[in-house]
């Protein structure tokens, strides 16, 4: 089986997009699959944070690749070797995932903004990482709006998982979204709700969510204060496996998996 591209989009910053990436990808290796996480938010990367990866022991990235200066097997990082501490990260000792960040540098983060990117290039780095590290899964954690890179990453996506709060400013924009993805002839289009709060029905969240866009939604996560208390210093669903927010992600493996 040729390795998965899946893709986590929001319109919208604030959504939780890179804490949903980094534990739905640790939550998929857990189950002995080969996994891949690129950060294609190249202009504000964060989800290195949460698997431990600081700045310092960051070596070479995605800049990196995209400026000609390293192979995708120099950048690959291996979270398995290298959990960085952390109850939760501590779980996916030897399991196979690899991280392919992006640079945190202001001066990198910034030449890319100026310069722009080679989307053939992404592209094909894409592709070469599923290759070199024979992954099953490729999860890209992307820039939120719709961008050029983030509507390269739609394009190339076998799982197109949309991420919204039950908001109407996400509503609106999750709208645009679903038509773009479609113009694009995605093959498999889900969508996530985050952040909704306690008191709400989520059955009726779902379903509401549903025939309004007419496509799957994989699970509804609940807002939650042990989420924002976390801070992103640990991968919350290994930490907590027993909390209703994990239990909730962990319905989205199964969405997933059964993607052929």
């Amino acid at each position: 089986m040729k390795g998965k591209i899946v893709s986590i989009h929001s319109f919208r910053g604030g959504t939780g997009k890179s804490n949903v990436t980094a534990n739905l990808a640790a939550q998929v290796a857990m189950t002995g699959r080969r996994v891949g996480v690129v950060d294609t938010d190249i202009q504000s990367p964060g989800i290195h944070v949460l698997f431990g990866l600081d700045e310092d022991r960051m070596g070479k990235t995605m800049n990196d690749f995209l400026h000609g200066k390293a192979t995708i097997r120099e950048i690959g990082f291996s979270v398995g070797d290298h959990t960085g501490g952390g109850e939760g990260r501590a779980k996916l000792a030897g399991k196979n995932l690899f991280l392919f960040p992006s640079s945190i540098k202001g001066g990198e983060i910034s030449q890319i903004i100026r310069e722009g990117i080679d989307f053939n290039l992404l592209n094909e780095g894409l592709q070469t990482t599923i290759k070199e590290f024979d992954l099953d899964y490729l999860f890209i954690d992307t820039h939120p709006g719709l961008n050029e890179e983030t509507l390269l990453s739609i394009a190339t996506s076998d799982v197109l998982i949309i991420l919204l709060r039950p908001d109407n400013q996400d509503l609106q924009g999750t709208s645009v979204t679903v038509d773009v993805a479609r113009s694009l002839d995605v093959p498999n289009l889900f969508l996530l709700v985050n952040k909704a709060l306690p008191k709400y029905d989520f059955a009726e969240i779902r379903k509401d969510i549903e025939n309004e866009f007419q496509a799957p939604v994989t699970s509804v996560l609940p807002l939650t204060f042990d989420m924002a208390d976390n801070a992103s210093k640990d991968l919350f669903s290994l930490r907590f496996p027993e909390h209703e927010w994990s239990k909730a992600l962990t319905g989205v493996v199964d969405f997933v998996l059964s993607v052929k």
